[in-house]
């Protein structure tokens, strides 16, 4: 996790485009600025930033299922839960499920486990729609840093994603 970047998922660790499910990795750092207001001599990731970090889990499963010719950008956020807290140094399990995609709209159900235990789960809704100009490149680049392009490939999607029309 690159807290101060929003760059939450540092692994893709497997990708089932036909069963519509990822799951990734996520490493807690042991310092970042965020700590030092969250809080003060115990610092606790922000229950916003585990949300986000279920909404890029998701967000990467459906570039994946969008053979990256689409970008979902988060619309909604239901029935988000968090069971407990989580600090520095953790490594956090990430899984998302694609439940819904059509219409330029998508859902996904996903959740986040530390030390086999439910951390945060959550429904997220997504707006998919044409790239934004100049958007792709690094979508694309992140993707590969992750090893998402490598287990999307596996998965059966062209390399380097679709190229859009």
């Amino acid at each position: 996790m690159r807290l101060e970047y929003f760059e939450m998922i540092d692994t893709v660790t497997s990708l089932d485009k036909a069963a519509g499910r990822i799951e990734a990795l996520a490493h807690v750092p042991m310092e970042s600025p965020v700590f030092e207001g969250h809080f003060p001599g115990h610092p606790l990731v922000p229950g916003v930033l585990l949300t986000e970090t279920m909404a890029q889990a998701s967000g990467y499963l459906l570039l994946a299922h969008l053979d990256f010719v689409q970008m979902p950008f988060l619309m909604a956020v239901d029935k988000a839960r968090f069971r407990s807290f989580v600090g520095p140094g953790a490594t956090l399990i990430v899984q998302a499920s694609l439940e819904h995609d059509g219409s330029g709209y998508a859902v996904t159900k996903a959740s986040i486990r530390h030390e086999g235990k439910p951390l945060a789960d959550a429904e997220l809704r997504f707006r998919t729609m044409p790239f934004p100009e100049g958007l792709d490149v690094p979508m694309r680049e992140r993707a590969q840093r992750i090893g998402l392009m490598d287990r999307a490939v596996a998965a059966g999607a062209p390399p380097g994603g679709a190229v859009p029309a």
